[in-house]
């Protein structure tokens, strides 16, 4: 999980609800364990991020008309669930955590279901068909991408579009990308320390203090997601780069700071649609 400052980008896909214990039996898993503070980040209706970039620009991406079904794909609390049930769309929500769906279950006055389930599981959703799948800020931190995209092929009606967004992989990559400041040209600046491999990158979580417990971000160079789509029977027709709307108060690096905004993208979005 890629967790800076109101991004919020979150966790793997974990088992389906008919292989679980009840709810008194079950394992937790460690994103049920840190759904309260999870909650506590994202809230009701998202981040600042979510609202005024993501959830429209996710929107905008999937063509959609009124009625049309989507799946919310690591959905977690349902807030983008929710934004497109407000915009007369049908949505259906999948995530891992029990927490995190019985949270939005309590949100969404019944009107939404939501499953339990492992998106890279064959069996999950089985049958099911939909106009749209979209992924916001999460598929980074799922493992094995290649079984989701395939199951996200066999959910989408033929022409269906697949949205994914996540932070930057060229751009912002935990602990091998970082700000600088150039003081001769007073201008900020984006340090890339690795890119090329794939990296798989512990983040500690809280309420995880123990340094034994944490979440996992998976890193990939571009060209691994578009080979993974196309494998799938996914191919991409439209990649949009979306900056920060933030600005730094005034100072004496707010110009350098903000001209670095407007330069180095924060989020990526990729559209792929099912061949037929």
């Amino acid at each position: 999980m890629i967790l800076k400052k109101k991004i919020f980008p979150r966790r793997n896909i974990a088992k389906p609800i008919k292989n679980l214990r009840t709810s008194g039996q079950r394992k937790q898993t460690l994103w049920d364990q840190a759904s309260r503070w999870y909650d506590s980040l994202v809230g009701m209706s998202g981040s600042d991020y979510h609202q005024t970039i993501v959830m429209p620009g996710v929107l905008k991406l999937l063509e959609l008309k009124p009625g049309r079904r989507v799946l919310d794909l690591a959905c977690g609390q349902g807030v983008f669930s929710r934004f497109l049930l407000g915009k007369k769309i049908k949505p259906e929500g999948l995530d891992s955590s029990e927490e995190l769906l019985r949270m939005a279950r309590s949100r969404s006055i019944k009107l939404i279901p939501y499953h339990l389930g492992n998106a890279g599981d064959a069996k999950v959703l089985n049958g099911q068909k939909f106009d749209g799948v979209a992924c916001l800020l999460a598929v980074q931190n799922i493992e094995k991408i290649e079984p989701v995209f395939q199951n996200v092929a066999k959910w989408l009606k033929p022409k269906g579009k697949f949205v994914m967004v996540l932070t930057h992989p060229c751009f912002r990559i935990p602990r091998q990308t970082h700000w600088g400041w150039d003081e001769d040209k007073k201008i900020e600046y984006r340090r890339v320390d690795r890119y090329a491999n794939e990296m798989k990158i512990p983040i500690l979580t809280p309420p995880f203090v123990d340094k034994v417990n944490y979440t996992m971000t998976y890193h990939r160079p571009l060209q691994n997601y578009f080979s993974a789509l196309l494998k799938a029977g996914l191919y991409v027709d439209s990649l949009e780069e979306w900056m920060s709307n933030k600005e730094s108060a005034s100072g004496k690096r707010s110009r350098g700071e903000n001209r670095a905004r407007k330069e180095v993208p924060l989020f990526m979005a990729i559209r792929a649609v099912r061949s037929s």
